[in-house]
């Protein structure tokens, strides 16, 4: 039987809007009871399932290292001493099914070892003057369905002046300090890039390598829940670039891609304009990008 508490969140679950849910920057002190709900439907997540995952999981580690796979021995080495809530949101992004996680955290090693470029020295100082110059933006409101929102204007990006693997760079900190929150890693991310200003030169600057590192931090690299990519105001030529890009994706991740062109109705479906800034069609200010850093690292002073 379906408690009358349960009842009532899953009906909350359907009419839930941007102030249901707490801050993207910071931890998580509480749970809303809505998402503990969903963690519940979704993700198969109750407190005895968290429990014997963490178990099998730990068990799993070890012995796929001990049978002499390369990956699974640096994902023991990487994870083997780490408290149980680091291994939670890896549980999380695969619905607390222990083998498909042991499989992210293959990819998650693997993404580093493929691409030391990526990490090397990566601290919050490499990486703030590029998110300071808005690659990528963070909106400090989640949507209405607690998803974190990603915002990429290539409008004015100069790809000499910031390079592809910079932006990249900058994800991959902002990815990891987002997942830091519990809502984050239940809720997951969405992604929106406004290409009004692509360029023939950014097209044409752009090498698949660089677009293929892309995907692959989205797929299977990372604990997070990626949840959409919403594209707006794309010129024709940005089918060419797409199309190099789709081989690399999964049918999942292709599901999860809508391109609106101008025809921007199933965009306001989905984001309230309130929280969109100006220059995602939305009434909100353009972000101040300085401040999103500060949010993310404290002052500069103080940063890690």
């Amino acid at each position: 039987m379906v408690s009358e508490e349960e009842q009532a969140m899953r009906s909350k679950l359907e009419h839930l809007t941007v102030k249901d849910h707490g801050s993207v920057f910071g931890p998580c002190h509480k749970l809303p009871g809505h998402t503990v709900q969903k963690a519940k439907d979704e993700l198969q997540e109750t407190n005895e399932r968290r429990g014997t995952s963490l178990k099998d999981l730990r068990v799993m580690m070890k012995e796929r290292a001990s049978e002499g796979d390369d990956l699974a021995k640096l994902v023991l080495d990487r994870f083997g001493d780490k408290p149980d809530s680091l291994l939670v949101r890896f549980l999380r992004a695969r619905k607390f099914d222990v083998t498909r996680t042991h499989e992210l955290m293959k990819g998650y090693v693997r993404f580093r070892k493929d691409y030391p470029e990526l990490f090397e020295n990566l601290t919050p100082e490499a990486v703030r003057s590029t998110i300071e110059a808005g690659y990528p933006v963070v909106l400090p409101s989640r949507d209405k369905y607690g998803r974190v929102v990603l915002l990429f204007n290539i409008d004015s990006w100069d790809l000499e002046e910031i390079t592809f693997d910079e932006v990249l760079r900058a994800y991959c900190v902002i990815l990891e300090k987002l997942l830091e929150n519990e809502e984050t890693q239940i809720n997951g991310f969405v992604l929106i890039e406004n290409f009004k200003g692509f360029t023939m030169q950014h097209a044409s600057g752009i090498k698949t390598a660089e677009l293929k590192k892309m995907v692959d931090m989205l797929q299977d690299s990372f604990p997070a829940r990626f949840k959409a990519v919403h594209v707006i105001h794309q010129p024709w030529y940005f089918t060419t670039t797409y199309n190099v890009v789709k081989p690399f994706m999964k049918a999942k991740l292709l599901e999860r891609v809508f391109v609106h062109g101008e025809e921007l109705d199933g965009y306001f479906k989905e984001f309230d304009a309130d929280i969109l800034p100006s220059d995602f069609d939305g009434k909100a200010p353009v972000a101040d990008y300085q401040n999103i850093a500060t949010q993310l690292f404290g002052s500069e002073d103080t940063a890690l």
